[in-house]
């Protein structure tokens, strides 16, 4: 019986899986570094760049949180706020602006001095206060006063951040009475920084106008209503 020989295709096979082994871990080992460098550094931005895409959705958890009074709802302008307005939320130290309060008794019985939407942080100068009059004018010792102008009607046409001249009108006197001196500026430049909203159209004469203006002219200004008629004039 003649002899089963091996065959001889496995063998080649073998062979020929080797070499081809032998060839790719040399063409491997004849990569240039600056190659594989620059692969490496490839993988590494792709990484930073899924880390940044998570942090900037799930936030950072390692950074502070601190609590911040917010508005529970939209506000108006010319509200004294309540208990009812207002919530304490947790945000991230980094996120809230200068200003803002952490304690809810800090802010009820203020008033506000400009619209402020649900989930906003209340800053003071979101109050009436100094630092409104501060933040208005540029004046550190600037001061707001409440007026009721003689014509209600001009009171409906200012708006927040208008600057404007305070008159007095003295009342009239008798014809030919040299002494009345009619109208005179007794304060330049205010910042009107709230106007409130009557509670219905009958009630304009209730409408308030607060300016605020440096010390000394917020206390004339303030002085002069007490007696005489007030307007003002827009710049």
């Amino acid at each position: 019986m003649p002899a089963i020989l091996p065959k001889q295709s496995s063998s080649r096979d073998s062979t020929g899986s080797l070499e081809s082994a032998l060839i790719d871990r040399f063409s491997e080992l004849q990569r240039p570094e600056w190659l594989r460098a620059v692969h490496a550094r490839r993988i590494a931005a792709a990484v930073l760049a899924l880390a940044a895409v998570v942090i900037a959705f799930r936030g950072d958890p390692g950074s502070d949180h601190v609590s911040v009074v917010v508005a529970a709802r939209d506000l108006q302008p010319g509200m004294v706020l309540t208990a009812q307005d207002l919530e304490i939320v947790e945000r991230e130290a980094h996120s809230i602006p200068e200003g803002t309060q952490a304690i809810t008794s800090s802010v009820v019985g203020r008033t506000l001095a400009g619209p402020t939407r649900a989930g906003e942080p209340l800053t003071d100068v979101r109050l009436l206060g100094p630092r409104l009059a501060d933040a208005a004018t540029g004046i550190e010792d600037a001061r707001i006063v409440p007026l009721r102008l003689a014509d209600p009607r001009v009171a409906g046409l200012l708006r927040e951040g208008d600057l404007v001249d305070v008159l007095t009108i003295a009342p009239e006197t008798s014809p030919g009475d040299d002494k009345n001196p009619g109208a005179a500026i007794i304060a330049a430049g205010a910042v009107v920084v709230l106007v409130t909203t009557p509670e219905n159209d009958r009630n304009q004469a209730e409408r308030i106008a607060m300016i605020a203006l440096p010390r000394d002219e917020a206390t004339r200004v303030a002085a002069a209503s007490l007696t005489d008629a007030i307007t003002v004039t827009f710049q």
